[in-house]
Formats: structure tokens, C-alpha cells, sequence
């Protein structure tokens, strides 16, 4: 059971000092990098994650709403990244861009728009670290959960077994973790229920002990 509080939500002028809130109490920290093409939001890209990257203790999962993630997401996992999630949606060849992502050290990973199936993923689940299940639609923090995505959670735990973490990102918080964990995630994203409170170390701690029960 992993904590992922997203920055998306953080004060982005001050990214580094938002990070260190979380130190020592979250498992990883998600990194949104967006392109105003994919989705229509754009944050920052290569530089600014490869910079937090080099001044967090914490390790990067990165999820790459961008367009072309061929050619870009091997630069992630090269700049240190731990995980990188690219959407199926976007890619071109995604067996191949698994391999390249794990090439460089790092876990590959799939993320699905709430309106993508699962069937989506046949044929490289075997090359897969982990699937990403959007609780929401893409692009902006703060949006409404949608449980109607926990049976597609369920079953990305089927196909992925044991093997494959399976994580959710959208409207994660206090009142809809254990939906979550319910239906296999074991990977948990949470961003405006983390940088919203004014102690997020404390929330994660809070979302940990209710995940780990």
C-alpha cells in the first residue's frame, strides 16, 4: 500500500519546499506533467522534474499526459524517475515504449482515461510495472471521484495479478480511499486532500493507516 501525493494541487512556485512537507511519510511523489495538448492543462516538463528529482529524497512517479510518449518518456526514467506512466491513448507503440522506459532503469507503467477498457492494454500487460486507473478525467486536481471506475480497477487487478501494482489517481481522499483498496488498488494518488490541508504530512499518515488496516 503506497501514499503518492500529486503536486498538482501544491504551490508550484515553491515546489521544492511543497515536497519536503511529505518526506519521511510518503512512498513516492507524482509528478504531473502535462502539454496542453493531451489534456488541456499545461504544468512543466523535463527540466523542472528532473531538477526535484535531484533534491527529493522521495522517489518520482511520474505520469506523462502528453502527446508522442515515445519519444519522451525514456527521457524521464534517464533523468532518474522511478516509475512512468504513459497514456495508452497517446502512445504508438507501447510495447516498445515499455521496453525503452525500462531500459533506463525505471518501472513502466499504462494509465487509462476513464473511458478507455482495459482491452486496451492486450498484448504488453507482461511488459508492464504498473496500470493506472483515472478516477477522473485528466488535466485538473480537484475534480469529483467516480466510483463507477472501481469494477475497471477490480479488473486490472485480475489481469494484472499480484505482479502489476495498480494505482488510482482522481478525487483520492479520507472519504474514498477504501473504495479504492476494496477493489484492488494498492497505489494511491492523492493530491487536493493532501496540499489542501495546512499539515500534509499529517493526511498522508492518516490515508496510510486507513489503507493499512
Amino acid at each position: 500500500m503506497l501514499i503518492s501525493p500529486s503536486v498538482l494541487n501544491s504551490n508550484l512556485g515553491r515546489l521544492s519546499e511543497e515536497i519536503s512537507k511529505v518526506e519521511g511519510v510518503a512512498d513516492l511523489i507524482h509528478l504531473d506533467v502535462m502539454d496542453n495538448h493531451f489534456v488541456p492543462n499545461l504544468t512543466f516538463g523535463l527540466p523542472v522534474v528532473a531538477s526535484v528529482i535531484a533534491q527529493t529524497s522521495l522517489r518520482a512517479d511520474v505520469h506523462l499526459m502528453i502527446n508522442d510518449p515515445d519519444r519522451w518518456a525514456p527521457a524521464y526514467g534517464e533523468a532518474g524517475a522511478y516509475s512512468v506512466t504513459f497514456h495508452i491513448e497517446a502512445a504508438k507503440n507501447p510495447l516498445t515504449l515499455c521496453e525503452n522506459i525500462r531500459s533506463t532503469g525505471a518501472r513502466a507503467a499504462a494509465a487509462l482515461k476513464p473511458e478507455t477498457n482495459l482491452e486496451s492494454l492486450n498484448g504488453i500487460l507482461e511488459y508492464l510495472d504498473m496500470i493506472l486507473i483515472m478516477t477522473v478525467e485528466p488535466g485538473f486536481g480537484g475534480q469529483t471521484f467516480m466510483s463507477d471506475m472501481m469494477p475497471k480497477v477490480a479488473r486490472a487487478r485480475e489481469l494484472g495479478g499480484a505482479e502489476i501494482w495498480i494505482e488510482v489517481d482522481g478525487g483520492v481522499s479520507h472519504n474514498t480511499i477504501m473504495e479504492c483498496k476494496d477493489a484492488g488498488a494498492n497505489v494511491f494518488v492523492a493530491g487536493s486532500c493532501v496540499y489542501s490541508n495546512p499539515d500534509p504530512a499529517q493526511v498522508v499518515r492518516e490515508l496510510r493507516a486507513m489503507v493499512e488496516k
